[in-house]
């Protein structure tokens, strides 16, 4: 049995059709945190459609969403953020523990040097999910997989279109400054509680060389959500060594090795 992992992300959504038409058993399961965008709902039911089989969604059984984790006092650390931790990896943990075994899982990283460097440190860390990466196996780009949902008559996210530049949890506590200004004209009730859940834990999304930065104190000049790029928040979250390029990464580039072939 394969697991496909579903993101309401536009790389995971073609990563999985693929899938689907590679093997004969195939799940598709959604993990659902509660604080993401309301148009998800339709864009997971038009690819159950394209893909003529269910997407199973699951949950945490303790938090409801991203600011229930975070009213517990922890945002943002070295090994990753509480959300994805509490929303998403002890989610896919219960899982895996109720299957038991399966014969790969399907991840959506696109094919993309930073991309393909975070596949290389998951198999490298977490072998046991016996990754696969048929969007970097087919050289298929984020830009790609919009087009191919595009020629399904599929319409991509609102937050896509909104000019973001994934589909995340509305309100991303690892956006840069630029971002959380544009969450505050998007989503301006999101940002206030943001800010609010940040003066009462004392923690902070933001930081720069002299320190933190409240979102209620940062000003609505300061940063580039053009420029800023955060990365597809995905089962995994922080990634040991995902900054720092492996040697492999340009070989998988030029196409000397496959993704698969990684050690």
């Amino acid at each position: 049995m394969i697991i496909a992992w579903f993101s309401c992300g536009v790389t995971s959504a073609v990563a999985c059709k693929i899938a689907l038409s590679l093997y004969d058993d195939v799940q598709v399961y959604y993990i659902d945190t509660g604080s993401g965008h309301p148009d998800n709902t339709r864009f997971l039911a038009d690819c159950e459609k394209w893909y003529e089989k269910p997407i199973y969604t699951i949950r945490s059984d303790k938090y409801t969403c991203v600011a229930d984790v975070l009213r517990k006092g922890f945002i943002n650390g070295a090994h990753g953020a509480a959300c994805t931790l509490e929303l998403k990896k002890k989610v896919r943990y219960k899982l895996e523990k109720v299957v038991g075994s399966w014969d790969g899982q399907v991840w959506g990283f696109d094919f993309d040097p930073k991309e393909i460097n975070r596949a290389i440190r998951l198999k490298q860390q977490y072998p046991d999910t016996k990754p696969l990466f048929p969007l970097i196996e087919r050289q298929i780009t984020k830009p790609d997989t919009m087009g191919m949902l595009w020629k399904a008559g599929i319409k991509q996210p609102v937050m896509y279109s909104m000019g973001y530049n994934n589909n995340n949890c509305i309100g991303c506590v690892k956006g840069g400054m630029g971002y959380w200004n544009k969450i505050r004209k998007d989503f301006p009730e999101v940002f206030a509680q943001m800010a609010q859940i940040e003066r009462d834990v004392g923690a902070t999304c933001l930081k720069d060389k002299d320190g933190r930065i409240f979102l209620d104190e940062l000003p609505t000049w300061r940063g580039d959500p053009v420029e800023e790029i955060i990365p597809d928040c995905s089962l995994i979250c922080q990634i040991e060594f995902q900054e720092i390029m492996d040697r492999q990464v340009e070989r998988v580039l030029k196409g000397e090795i496959s993704i698969n072939d990684v050690a």
